[in-house]
């Protein structure tokens, strides 16, 4: 049996733009409803392997259902201009992948459908499956159709039998008597007037039809006012069935043979997701042109097996390299050369004053060191250039780089040092054009290096500290598991939801939230909290989460990720979030919980080596000092100036006291407002948080908007800046787009408008860190070579060094992360020297 595909195009559009977050090219191009789609339909494709496959569109055009009754589909809210804008590209990959893209005036998607289900039942040999979230399609169901209804969490596949059990007591061919009766609002059928989907069901088992309804209108199991609205609109029925009715005699004009499925035109999809920046489809699909401009010029490969000296002079100081499978490929724009041996001799190559053109520099420093070199040349990575035209499009493939900069087809085994040195000037130059020359050059390069390094020296561990510490996690989670049951009067898994959700809400009968879809009750943090004042086995539950984290993720996880040399080698992720921050992982040392007094005991086990302590800085207020100096307010600066606790200053304007009389809890409740202000917090997030009512936390608001009139003022400002040119920019010019703004979803773009009050701020909290880590690094080389840097967090830095040079070590790390930036208000740093990491 062949199969045949049949996609209801709008309707599968429909559901990918509203299940998939916005998504854009960096020119703002909306691309997530393509995206959606691609991947739902790809993987009916692939489960499936039709022998035919179409997808229907409407058209704008009048359908004879409109000629039929004028109100049909009236009323209907226009599609968002950020989805009408994806369907010619939409259609046109769909065209490029193999399947016949069908519409024709007159008819709607549904009857086109209707029609390629009907003709290839008509064949003898062919299953039809119609993928959609339109029930309407249900009437379609045959024993030669099946219906693959695209619900929001899962496709489920409808034959006769599903439906069946779905719609107890009708069959699919009774499926438009029942929206006869009880209409459809959404396309605008009357239907009978009165009349719901419950009653619409009765008289549906009672009599199977709509021409049997009202042939035994006057029957006694018909209630008297059933039985006059039936009567009323009887016209209305049997116009809302022919509506309802879909048509499958669609003259198409072609037959199954003209649907065959196949073959794809894989340079078209190549050039179509390359200008859409889908890039993850050209490597899912595998997808290279065949044919290609010239636009490099093709390399002279020049095989050295000693190679020395005599190559120098023709790569210059600036020239591309790239490892393959143990041979180096050195470029010059216009030869590349293959050198299969004697790496160590090119050490003149990699020394400082030199570019090497690369991607993924760290992975080639590290090889570099590897084989006893020691790099002082600057790595001109292509994955940052990609990362500072676009920080928000993640980490971009190196095939993906050259197949959308140069228009070449690229497979990853293939020599590429002279595209890269082609590829180096184009990017350039399009950083270049949009102001962020300057965040290259001086903070993003020279970081890769720094941050090498760091990876490199790793972070010592007190391996027996640390197991120790872990031991104590597990006795402690093996107490307040027999805590837990014996408040819950028998023991059962607490790592289980659902165990968790009988024990609490059936057993204990503390109130209950929502149920999930699933049917289960939410046992997450969120849940649990609300339930604190209702019993003490609550805070015994979140006590165990806490203590059982710490012990798998940090106490083992930690323990694990130890090297020979006793140090944790973490590896910094310098192009991976959308606000330019740094991350860590493999494992990521960024995250040890240390709000908590258990959580924040794993730093006391990170180490200086002997003879040498820990020099840890951290920048004090850093968003908010930027948040005084973006916004240009005169009393949030004035309070920085006057070197007053900026919480305690806002705690006592806000709230009507003097400074002397601002209580922990009125500071506490400042803070919240000073941090929560620049994420749009709202009143009812505030009120959650200090757990004080709505009204009082809008009060508080409103009081801290009027004490810094000017902050209001600039993220209103600044969010509208967002919405015109869909991004935000640094003061060192690091954009961030945020296609949410330009989202249908409500929900979607406030959080887009909360992203764009925050970006700036971050993002320049990122590279003022990033700048102060480069100049820290190269004074420390130049002054105090014994310093080594070894962690950032955040707004902190930690170096080690031997302990009678630690008061210079702190000078230089206060001089270099305080004169980082000359603003209106100073950075201040905060110097702390241990014998451990715990502050």
């Amino acid at each position: 049996m062949k199969n045949c595909l049949i996609i209801d195009g709008n309707s599968i559009i429909n559901r990918a733009f509203y299940g998939v977050k916005p998504l854009s090219t960096h020119l703002g191009k909306p691309t997530n409803a393509i995206f959606g789609m691609v991947n739902i339909i790809t993987r009916q494709l692939d489960a499936l392997k039709p022998a035919y496959a179409a997808v229907a569109f409407d058209l704008k055009a009048p359908t004879f259902r409109h000629k039929m009754y004028t109100d049909y589909k009236a009323g209907r809210s226009p599609a968002p201009e950020d989805l009408l804008a994806q369907f010619d590209d939409a259609k046109q990959i769909l065209t490029a992948m193999g399947l016949h893209v069908l519409s024709l005036e007159g008819y709607e998607a549904d009857d086109i459908q209707g029609t390629v289900a009907r003709m290839a039942g008509e064949t003898g040999d062919t299953h039809a499956y119609i993928l959609t979230g339109d029930r309407d399609l249900f009437q379609l169901i045959s024993p030669t159709t099946t219906v693959l209804y695209a619900g929001n969490h899962e496709t489920i596949p409808f034959d006769r039998e599903a439906f069946c059990r779905k719609y107890e007591g009708i069959c699919p061919e009774q499926f438009v008597d029942l929206k006869a009766l009880m209409g459809d609002s959404s396309d605008h059928i009357p239907g009978v007037a009165g009349v719901g989907e419950k009653t619409a069901l009765k008289l549906m088992t009672a009599f199977g039809s709509l021409d049997a309804i009202y042939e035994n209108v006057e029957d006694p199991s018909i209630a008297r006012g059933v039985r006059e609205k039936l009567l009323r609109s009887r016209e209305n029925a049997y116009l809302s069935q022919t509506l309802a009715r879909i048509c499958t005699e669609v003259p198409l004009g072609m037959s199954m043979s003209d649907l065959a499925y196949g073959p794809a035109d894989n340079d078209r999809l190549w050039q179509l997701f390359t200008d859409l920046e889908l890039n993850s489809f050209i490597s899912r699909f595998r997808l290279q042109p065949s044919k290609r401009e010239p636009t490099v010029c093709e390399a002279n490969v020049c095989e050295y097996r000693e190679a020395g000296a005599e190559i120098f002079p023709k790569l210059g100081d600036k020239f591309a390299f790239h490892e393959l499978d143990g041979v180096f490929y050195l470029s010059n724009g216009c030869e590349q050369y293959a050198v299969t041996d004697g790496l160590t001799d090119l050490a003149p190559l990699f020394r400082a004053g030199k570019t090497v053109i690369c991607y993924d520099g760290k992975t080639l420093y590290h090889a570099l060191r590897r084989r006893g070199l020691s790099p002082e040349c600057l790595f001109a990575d292509l994955s940052l250039y990609a990362y500072v035209l676009n920080s928000s499009a993640g980490t971009a493939p190196l095939s993906s780089l050259i197949a959308n900069h140069l228009g070449i087809a690229y497979e990853d085994g293939t020599p590429c040092a002279h595209h890269l040195f082609a590829m180096e000037s184009k990017l350039y130059e399009e950083i270049d054009a949009i102001g962020c020359a300057d965040l290259l050059m001086k903070i993003e390069l020279p970081l890769l290096s720094v941050l090498a390094e760091m990876e490199e020296t790793g972070f010592l561990v007190d391996r027996d500290g640390l197991r120790a510490y872990g031991n104590g996690l597990f006795d402690a989670a093996e107490r307040s598991m027999n805590a837990i049951y014996d408040m819950a009067g028998r023991s059962f898994n607490v790592n289980s939801p659902k165990q968790l959700g009988e024990v609490l809400f059936d057993e204990l009968k503390l109130p209950p939230p929502k149920k999930k879809k699933s049917g289960g009750y939410s046992t997450d943090a969120d849940t649990l909290n609300r339930l604190r004042p209702y019993h003490p086995i609550i805070e015994e539950i979140l006590l165990y989460r806490q203590i059982s984290k710490l012990h798998s993720t940090y106490a083992l996880g930690l323990e694990h990720a130890i090297a020979e040399d006793g140090r944790i080698h973490t590896d910094f992720k310098q192009a991976l979030t959308a606000t330019g921050r740094l991350s860590s992982a493999e494992p990521n040392l960024q995250n040890i919980p240390i709000r908590t007094p258990l959580g924040r005991q794993i730093r006391r086990y990170f180490i200086p080596s002997e003879g040498n302590v820990l020099v840890d800085a951290d920048y004090s207020q850093i968003e908010l000092r930027l948040l005084a100096v973006l916004s240009g307010d005169e009393a949030m600066t004035d309070a920085f100036l006057s070197g007053q606790d900026i919480h305690t200053a806002t705690a006592a304007s806000a709230f009507g006291v003097p400074p002397e009389e601002v209580t922990p809890e009125l500071r506490k409740r400042a803070k919240a407002i000073n941090f929560g202000i620049v994420y749009g917090i709202s009143a009812y997030s505030l009120a959650d948080d200090l757990g004080i009512t709505t009204r009082e936390a809008k009060e508080y608001i409103e009081s801290y908007k009027a004490t810094y009139p000017r902050i209001s003022a600039y993220l209103d400002e600044t969010v509208a800046s967002a919405e015109e040119l869909g991004y935000t920019e640094t003061l060192y010019r690091r954009r961030r787009y945020i296609p949410e703004l330009k989202a249908s979803n409500g929900m979607v773009r406030a959080f887009g408008r909360r992203v764009a009050m925050n970006a700036p701020l971050q993002g320049t909290a990122a590279d003022v860190m990033k700048l102060a880590m480069v100049n820290v690094h190269r004074a420390l080389k130049t002054e105090l070579p014994e310093a080594k840097l070894l962690m950032q967090v955040h707004d902190e830095l930690v170096l080690e060094c031997p302990a009678h040079l630690a008061p210079r070590a702190a000078e230089i790390l206060r001089r270099e992360m305080e004169g980082v930036a000359t603003l209106s208000v100073p950075l201040t740093v905060d110097v702390t020297t241990d014998v451990h990491w715990m502050k």
